[in-house]
């Protein structure tokens, strides 16, 4: 364990790159893994030119329009979930902390809903309705959360947790009210909620690629401040930390990076509660090591979840949501009645 704490982040990502090209080889058209690796390559400028393709034409189709983008995709969404929870569980000191924990992920579910009942027909940048009105009512729901827990000039925590629980049983309740009212449309909403992959394209991993690069560079740069925080609140302003600027950033980042998941993917649980968990265990409390090791565990974690919701009933496709859930569930069950000692520990610079 020491040995792999030590490599943890250059071992998950050759297991990464490994899986990318596993995940892009399977589908019901099979192409080999060295196939699928000679034809990436080939995409490459200056690659290009010194190799002859002996590929079927259609096999450049399916890889680089079809199944890359999908791939991709869930690479940017379980990284981001993992990362949303990794901040969330170090703000709140809370083990039990995950992306949906203050709103963002039902504010999106209520966006989504409401674009499928109403028929929204919206056009930006090769996106539709959903995902556009999905991130753009997480984002609303982000900020009454945030302002309805204000108290005075400060956010204490307890405060921001009940009103997270408050909004999102609100916000539930008007997407069940939803569903209800636009039955024709109920099972669109359903599947959707549900979570899921299938048919996006590279528009949705453009559209969400820049909030993970922006988040996981905020996170870096504030990793020492959550290392201090997790020492409690006035420690940590006594060492300097701007406790109240640093937590408003990371909990509006963190709940971003869920809504936009969300907004591309669909509902999908236990990413952002199991892997930061997992990932603590292996290399400790530190942020600076905790969150690079998130994001890679994340992005592995949907992948193999998305790899098996292709291929365990195919060619009947599983919401991924749902394959999170059956694995994620008793995993979790597992993970707290073998795992001797705290799941939480605190941790300082």
């Amino acid at each position: 364990m020491e040995c792999f704490k030590g490599y943890a982040v250059w071992i998950l990502t050759g297991i990464l790159l490994i899986l990318i090209i596993l995940a892009v080889a399977i589908g019901s058209i099979h192409i080999s893994p060295l196939q699928v690796l000679r034809i990436l390559l080939h995409q490459l400028p200056g690659i290009s030119g010194h190799a002859v393709p002996n590929w079927p034409e259609s096999y450049e189709t399916i890889i680089v329009l079809i199944r890359l983008p999908r791939v991709m995709l869930a690479l940017v969404v379980g990284s981001a979930l993992a990362l949303a929870g990794a901040i969330f569980q170090g703000l709140f000191k809370n083990p039990m902390a995950d992306p949906h924990i203050i709103g963002a992920s039902s504010g999106a579910g209520l966006g989504a809903t409401l674009a499928i009942t109403l028929g929204l027909s919206l056009n930006w940048n090769g996106l539709g309705a959903v995902p556009l009105v999905a991130s753009a009512g997480a984002f609303i729901t982000v900020i009454l959360v945030y302002n309805v827990a204000r108290s005075g000039g400060t956010v204490p925590i307890p405060n921001l947790l009940l009103a997270g629980v408050a909004f999102t049983s609100l916000l539930s309740a008007l997407i069940s009210l939803l569903m209800y009212l636009g039955q024709d449309q109920m099972h669109t909403i359903v599947f959707w909620l549900m979570g899921g992959l299938s048919g996006r394209s590279w528009n949705h991993v453009i559209f969400a690629l820049p909030y993970l690069l922006i988040g996981t560079a905020v996170a870096v740069y504030y990793a020492r401040d959550l290392n201090l925080m997790l020492l409690g609140e006035d420690s940590a302003y006594n060492l300097g930390v701007e406790v109240e600027r640093v937590k408003a950033i990371l909990l509006l980042v963190a709940s971003i990076l869920t809504g936009v998941a969300v907004a591309a993917s669909g509902m999908i649980g236990f990413v952002g509660l199991i892997v930061p968990h997992v990932a603590r265990m292996v290399v400790g409390p530190d942020h600076r090591k905790l969150v690079p090791v998130s994001i890679l565990a994340g992005a592995i974690l949907l992948i193999t979840a998305d790899i098996l919701a292709r291929t365990i009933l195919a060619p009947v496709e599983l919401p991924l949501g749902v394959v999170t859930a059956l694995f994620g569930a008793p995993f979790f069950i597992l993970l707290l009645r073998s795992y001797r000692g705290p799941l939480f520990r605190t941790g300082s610079d």
